[in-house]
């Protein structure tokens, strides 16, 4: 279990926001007039004249090609809701500097007021030439698939959706491992998903690609099934590609027999319905700050349990996954992030407690050093 801290007072957390959480770092000193004249000019138009006759250039003499934009339109954030673009922006603050404190990236938070797909587009499109990857964040679905696949079509750059890929990558990890544990094979879980947001149907669709048949997902009217007639988009998509059953009704009905329970919404979990389970079950209870279930309570009935919390066993924590993803995308100069490379993530994330493996730690923990890179070399093999 992770080490106990002490409570956070809100006199805390406001003096360490204070003027924001980054700040631009100079990579040569500027201490004399040599200095001046070599950073600004007359030295730059030196290289500005030999990107503008190779623009390859730009890729070694300018920080483009290695900083990742983290974008919002501040509609869907933590567990906040749609608060806008100016009271999302502390939040990409902390994702840009995640990304400078595991991966070492350069990273700048871009917050945009507007809510139209196609104006994020362009928006982007207009300024790609001052970055090299984009993480897209707090974005509600489900317009958050549209511009995620638009903008991997509109930019020859790594583009991803933490909320949706991030989670799905460590999901996938901590399943893998659990299944481990408790002696099933992973291809024959029976797997509940509450929550058919942007985090539940990417979970959906990376279990499926990872040879999972039987997942069954769940919004506040019940199973994605294929009776309904209210499905469209995303949700129509995942209905016809899970619920082999085509199972009907709640989450009650939905866990009878299950494997594996995966908590991506404000739903609870009931403990009666938790024994419904299949022996040696599996909870995830991720939401936060309130877990679905009390872990210490699902504990008393699952062999495994993970929630989205450092104070328990076993956090399911996105930054496991992206700074490593963007990282090896980034080294390795791809173009696009695909869902091979998610899976080779969570393969890796998954090998790293190998020897180590029990119920309680079935997820490294996200200040391990290994992690990181070994996401970010599986990426590249990948690539």
């Amino acid at each position: 279990m992770e080490q106990q801290f002490t409570p956070i007072t809100d006199e805390e957390i406001f003096d360490a926001h204070a003027g924001g959480k980054l700040s631009v770092g100079l990579t040569a000193a500027i201490d004399n007039k040599r200095d001046l004249s070599i950073a600004y000019t007359p030295g730059v138009a030196k290289v500005s004249s030999a990107i503008h006759e190779n623009p390859g250039v730009a890729e070694t003499h300018t920080w483009a090609n290695r900083l990742v934009v983290v974008v919002s339109d501040g509609t869907a954030v933590l567990g906040l809701g749609d608060i806008g673009p100016s009271a999302s922006l502390p939040v990409m603050e902390g994702k840009s500097a995640l990304f400078k404190r595991f991966a070492g990236l350069d990273s700048i938070p871009l917050v945009i007021d507007t809510h139209d797909v196609d104006e994020i587009v362009e928006t982007l499109v207009r300024l790609k030439h001052s970055f090299g990857a984009v993480n897209l964040e707090d974005i509600a679905a489900p317009r958050c698939f549209e511009l995620e696949d638009k903008l991997i079509e509109a930019l020859e750059m790594p583009v991803m959706h933490d909320d949706q890929h991030g989670t799905a990558v460590v999901v996938l990890a901590a399943l893998m491992n659990a299944a481990k544990v408790v002696g099933k094979n992973l291809a024959d879980l029976k797997v509940v998903i509450s929550g058919a947001g942007s985090a539940g149907l990417a979970v959906s669709d990376m279990l499926v690609h990872a040879g999972i048949s039987n997942v069954i997902v769940l919004d506040s009217k019940g199973t994605l099934n294929r009776n309904r007639s209210d499905l469209g988009g995303k949700k129509q998509e995942v209905a016809n590609e899970t619920n082999p059953e085509n199972i009907e009704g709640k989450l009650s009905e939905s866990l009878v027999g299950a494997d594996a329970v995966i908590g991506l919404s404000t739903a609870k979990f009931d403990l009666l319905d938790l024994m419904k389970m299949a022996k040696d079950s599996i909870v995830f209870a991720l939401s936060n700050p309130t877990p679905e279930v009390n872990p210490a309570e699902a504990r008393e009935i699952a062999a495994v349990v993970a929630t989205g919390r450092s104070d328990f066993p076993n956090q399911i924590n996105n930054v496991l996954a992206f700074p490593g993803i963007f990282l090896g995308a980034l080294d390795a100069k791809a173009k696009k992030i695909t869902t091979a490379m998610k899976v080779a993530a969570a393969y890796a994330i998954a090998e790293l407690v190998a020897e180590e493996l029990s119920a309680d730690y079935i997820i490294p923990s996200p200040f391990d050093e290994r992690v990181t890179q070994a996401v970010a070399d599986a990426v590249m093999r990948t690539a």
